[in-house]
């Protein structure tokens, strides 16, 4: 059976401010600890959780957490120049509700109690457009299967994508899956919220003529 991975491997280059953030930086917003997560602990507080998965660069979770101070966010992101330059900005701005975790986003659901989490932000996923590479897309009925565990009745999921065949195809295995309801009411797209914040990802996307499509799915 093949085993889903919620990222391509790849590693870019990383400038040296971004290297030194990694290394000076980490100890205070990164994850190190294996097994259960505790939320809680992690931010030294009780506060909704919310998690983003692939978070790039960091656009959109830097804006949301600095906008939500109330609320405390977990990413998760691989690729070390991305974890780096949000290093970087976290510290430039002083935001402190956010922690990183660097492994496969697969391995981190099963580490999160229960019920734990207030919002799971999805934006832009590897699309994996050959045909032959679709089964390693994300978003499959395991997956969606592992959010509605660690959602909370009334929390949300998330999902964009400019990339047309993979919007139908999340939007097809969410709507077989017990548990949520679509916000837009069932089959349909929602549209663009004002709060999602766009990315360069985004806007260079849409300078190219690409649709992008917002999914909004409710755990019940």
């Amino acid at each position: 059976m093949y085993q889903i991975r919620s990222y391509m491997r790849r590693q870019g280059h990383m400038f040296p401010a971004q290297k030194r953030a990694l290394a000076e930086l980490w100890q205070d917003y990164g994850i190190t600890v294996e097994g259960e997560l505790t939320p809680d602990a992690l931010f030294g507080r009780h506060a909704p959780l919310h998690l983003e998965i692939g978070f790039g660069m960091g656009d959109a979770l830097l804006e949301m957490a600095g906008s939500h101070p109330e609320n405390d966010y977990l990413g998760i992101e691989v690729h070390l120049p991305g974890v780096g330059r949000l290093l970087q900005r976290l510290q430039q701005r002083e935001i402190t509700n956010v922690r990183i975790d660097r492994r496969d986003a697969i391995e981190v659901l099963k580490y999160l109690p229960t019920q734990s989490l207030a919002g799971v932000y999805l934006f832009f996923p590897d699309p994996w457009s050959k045909k032959r590479h679709q089964k390693r897309r994300l978003v499959q009925a395991a997956f969606i299967e592992q959010l509605r565990q660690v959602l909370k009745p009334g929390g949300l999921f998330h999902a964009t994508t400019d990339w047309d065949d993979y919007a139908r195809h999340m939007l097809s295995v969410i709507e077989s899956t017990d548990g949520f309801v679509n916000r837009a009411g069932p089959g349909n797209f929602h549209p663009r919220p004002e709060a999602r914040p766009l990315t360069q990802f985004e806007r260079r996307g849409l300078q190219q003529g690409h649709e992008v499509r917002d999914l909004i799915y409710q755990r019940i």
